[in-house]
């Protein structure tokens, strides 16, 4: 797995994946863009990263866990730093990721865990 490579556009997420994850993000993205203020804002990490999957799992710490907000994936708050040290981004990767990280003001940097698909997904906030 490449993590750097993967984008919201790749043609892994037509259909099933863009479909559900886009609905659900539109639910959970004013959380999501204030949960990465915060990590920024407290010197906490520059890459806010949110992994989502729809059962429980051990990376980050539970956001908004699945039904809270009549969503369908469990939300999770983590940064780069945690990623390199459990071996999710290759610690040589790691400047290829952040040259690659887009603007988390912009957009959520969202780690995808599904049982077909897993890898990093930058989706866009939506205007205000």
């Amino acid at each position: 797995m490449n993590p750097v490579s993967m984008y919201a556009n790749d043609p892994e997420l037509s259909g099933k994946y863009l479909g559900t994850i886009s609905q659900d993000f539109v639910k959970v993205a004013d959380t999501l863009r204030e949960a990465a203020y915060q990590i920024k804002k407290r010197g906490i990490s520059d890459y806010p990263i949110f992994p989502i999957c729809k059962i429980e799992q051990a990376v980050g710490a539970l956001l908004i866990p699945r039904g809270q907000m009549e969503n369908k994936w469990n939300y999770y708050a983590s940064f780069l730093s945690e990623f390199v040290e459990r071996g999710l981004v290759d610690f040589e990767l790691e400047e290829e990721f952040k040259a690659a990280y887009k603007d988390p003001e912009e957009f959520a940097c969202l780690f995808v865990i599904d049982y077909d698909f897993t890898n990093f997904v930058f989706i866009p906030y939506p205007e205000d």
